[in-house]
């Protein structure tokens, strides 16, 4: 049986009181302008301005597969994770973009973080669009990083 707390809605629109940090994936390319990301970007323009700027800064920072960017959305009760965890943006000859242990490098800097904050998590099925990851290989991930430590998840299945 899962931990994970599984819900139609927007994961933009986080459910419940406190502290919340909503969880993506982003490429290691600096695009962002298709996906979850679109709903990230009408709901706040911070997450997306500062992904660009982490992009573009990438020489003096940490920007790269399994590295997150943590995004105040909505002071003091909203953060956006832009986890980078897909190379590229496109299928091809070296398979689908999404990269596993890039993701859960990620998730586990999710959990610091939310553990820190006393902060639930809440993300769409990471990995799981565009990038062309299975959650029958993400789900394990989430459950071992952040449920096994006892950190609130939602995944939220948009209607």
């Amino acid at each position: 049986m899962s931990g994970i707390c599984y819900v139609r809605g927007d994961a933009t629109a986080p459910q419940g009181k406190g502290v919340k940090i909503i969880a993506h994936v982003c490429n290691d390319l600096g695009g962002w302008g298709k996906g979850f990301v679109v709903a990230v970007s009408r709901r706040w323009s911070e997450p997306e301005a500062a992904y660009r700027r982490w992009h573009r800064e990438r020489a003096a920072n940490d920007f790269g597969l399994g590295a997150v960017q943590f995004v105040q959305a909505e002071p003091p009760y909203t953060w956006v994770a832009n986890m980078v965890g897909q190379r590229g943006m496109r299928t091809g000859s070296k398979g689908v973009p999404v990269r596993y242990d890039a993701i859960d490098t990620a998730l586990e800097a999710v959990a610091v973080r939310a553990a820190e904050l006393g902060a639930s998590v809440h993300m769409p099925r990471i990995g799981c669009g565009l990038a062309g990851g299975k959650w029958s290989r993400i789900e394990p991930l989430i459950e071992e990083r952040l449920v096994g430590r006892g950190i609130a998840v939602t995944v939220y299945d948009h209607d």
